[in-house]
């Protein structure tokens, strides 16, 4: 009780995403005309040490973008690895939010996106990778579900829209029991960033369990 309380975070967790996608129209300020594979193709073209050349960590996502149709849904495996997007008011503004799952290839993880449109531009409001288990739109949250290394628990993290940060910002991060239905602990606080990757073991689609 005797230390000066800290003034400053000890690490950059990059816990507020506000970035516009270049190059990615919206016709009619619509995000369901927007197209998810040309997004995440700007996302792989804005970071070509992570997607370009044999030696990146993500070649073969990039490889297998090729696969890909106008509307991703990438559900089989060694197909196209941008999955079917899901739809819903996330902010409150009565217009729909595009959630976005992508395969991060050969680490099998998965990376999740949310888009939002202002002044019909897209613009990403949340960007987290991990090995997913389940993704869950409730309400205007969104719920990542991974698996622990500890037996018996599984992460949970949510995010909710921030209007004065014009993000979702990650709101809930707790270690949860998957065998007793309430008993939780909270995730230590001491991990520097919530998107290291904890475990490389295979993800389940995020599209498939959102609701």
């Amino acid at each position: 009780p005797g230390l000066t309380p800290a003034s400053s975070p000890a690490y950059d967790i990059g816990e507020v995403e506000h970035a516009p996608v270049k190059g990615v129209a919206v016709p009619g300020g619509d995000i369901r005309r927007a197209d998810p594979v040309a997004a995440v193709r700007a996302e792989i073209a804005a970071h070509p040490d992570d997607y370009a050349g044999a030696g990146a960590r993500y070649h073969e996502t990039s490889v297998r973008m090729a696969d890909c149709g106008a509307d991703g849904a990438g559900d089989e495996p060694g197909g196209c690895p941008v999955l079917r997007p899901y739809y819903r008011d996330l902010t409150g503004d009565g217009r729909p939010e595009m959630t976005l799952g992508f395969r991060l290839l050969p680490d099998r993880l998965t990376a999740v996106r949310v888009y939002t449109v202002e002044k019909d531009r897209l613009v990403r409001v949340m960007s987290y990778e991990d090995a997913v288990s389940a993704v869950e739109l409730a309400g205007r949250t969104v719920i990542v579900r991974s698996p622990s290394e500890v037996a018996g628990y599984e992460y949970r993290l949510q995010w909710t829209w921030d209007a004065d940060q014009r993000a979702m910002l990650l709101t809930s991060d707790e270690m949860l029991r998957t065998d007793d239905g309430g008993r939780h602990a909270k995730r230590p606080s001491a991990s520097p960033s919530p998107s290291v990757p904890r475990s490389a073991a295979p993800s389940a689609s995020p599209s498939a369990s959102a609701r």
